[in-house]
């Protein structure tokens, strides 16, 4: 094509006479988005959530560190449109936004526990399948994917799934502690100052609760009290209260902290002393999803990031980069063996056995709420 018949079609784009699609077929820039995308190792043949105008943005809400962002300058050349990431500490913070309306994101990533009260409170809507071919519910773990369904539709498909343990730089930390107990007995004595809680109810609430050998869980109100009564004579020892503790630990202002695991496989690539302790009194097991927001301004938009990000390739990429174990295997199929057997990311049975899922409610729960509201205020 020469230079001025694409000048024009170029304005009558711009202009708004024509599509996006129209424009880049007549230009021929379409068959080299096609080129290009093989180039990335995706075959959008045939997948019409990459096809088509999504407009020029999309906007994910996520967790701290849990994306590559190469995938994201990926999605941008084939699609066309921009990621604009937005990080949030805990569920409660991200359910507050969206309760709160108008919070403008087209993907959200909540954990299992969740999903049922975002449907129940028409936060989320049901995800529309047919623009998301790169789904496959069969390839998936089904130990860790039920929750994206509630009441037969689907509002949610998986990204992953991990444990929450602790990391401590045993450069320092030189005790060796397995259990929660020497967690927050080591947090008032030898390492005060240094330790590190999440800002996030469900994680540091499970977690002082299993220093008595209670539920992740419990809500029982003898239980919650001695939970906080604990967190409140822990408060005057930590270094702070973030759900983004790898800048702390890194530069060794923490020495410990409540940990998940794909951080804890970051921080060990940085610092070979980082160990990540799974409490052997148990503590939390988790899937995070992926879902589109009721009043997402981009629905379209969102469900094709969704799908881009659960290709099979691309999954696996997030992986190398995130460091968090993956449901589907088709993705897994694509990981080096020393990643599948990294004993962070896969745990010893014995490990595993005592961990717990989330319960649906615990987000909505407000002893467990007003509780932690009094913690971070002492």
């Amino acid at each position: 094509m020469q230079k001025k018949e694409f000048l024009y079609h170029l304005r009558r784009w711009q202009k708004g006479s024509i599509s996006r699609r129209h424009f880049l077929g007549v230009t021929g820039l379409g068959a080299a988005s096609l080129v290009l995308a093989r180039e990335l190792g995706i075959n959008p043949l045939g997948r019409p959530a990459f096809a088509g105008d999504i407009g020029d943005r999309v906007s994910l809400c996520t967790w701290p560190s849990y994306h590559d962002p190469a995938n994201f300058e990926a999605f941008t050349k084939l699609t066309g449109a921009a990621v604009e990431v937005t990080v949030f500490g805990s569920n409660e913070e991200m359910m507050a936004k969206l309760q709160a309306g108008a919070a403008g994101y087209d993907v959200l990533v909540p954990t299992n526990y969740t999903i049922r009260d975002y449907a129940s409170q028409k936060l989320i809507q049901p995800l529309d399948l047919a623009l998301l071919p790169s789904h496959d519910a069969s390839k998936h773990d089904q130990r860790f994917t039920g929750e994206g369904t509630v009441d037969g539709t689907v509002y949610a498909v998986p990204k992953d799934w991990g444990t929450t343990g602790y990391v401590i730089d045993s450069a320092v930390v030189t005790e060796k502690p397995t259990t929660w107990k020497e967690f927050w007995d080591l947090t008032m004595t030898t390492h005060s100052g240094k330790v590190m809680v999440h800002d996030y109810q469900l994680t540091t609430i499970g977690n002082a609760l299993k220093y008595f050998g209670y539920s992740f869980n419990s809500i029982d109100p003898a239980e919650m009290a001695k939970a906080e009564e604990l967190l409140l004579k822990a408060k005057p020892h930590l270094f702070g209260i973030n759900s983004d503790y790898k800048p702390s630990m890194l530069t060794g202002d923490a020495v410990m902290s409540i940990c998940w695991t794909g951080d804890a496989v970051q921080l060990k690539r940085e610092i070979a002393t980082m160990e990540y302790v799974i409490g052997r009194e148990g503590g939390e097991i988790w899937t995070d999803f992926y879902a589109v927001p009721s009043d997402a301004p981009n629905p379209k938009g969102g469900h094709a990031l969704i799908n881009f990000l659960i290709t099979p390739e691309i999954a696996a990429k997030e992986a190398l980069f995130h460091g968090y174990p993956l449901t589907d295997s088709r993705a897994n199929a694509l990981l080096p063996k020393e990643l599948l057997e990294d004993p962070i990311l896969y745990p010893a049975a014995e490990l595993l056995a005592p961990l717990e899922f989330g319960a649906t409610g615990l987000i909505t729960n407000e002893a467990r709420a007003e509780l932690f509201a009094r913690f971070k205020a002492a």
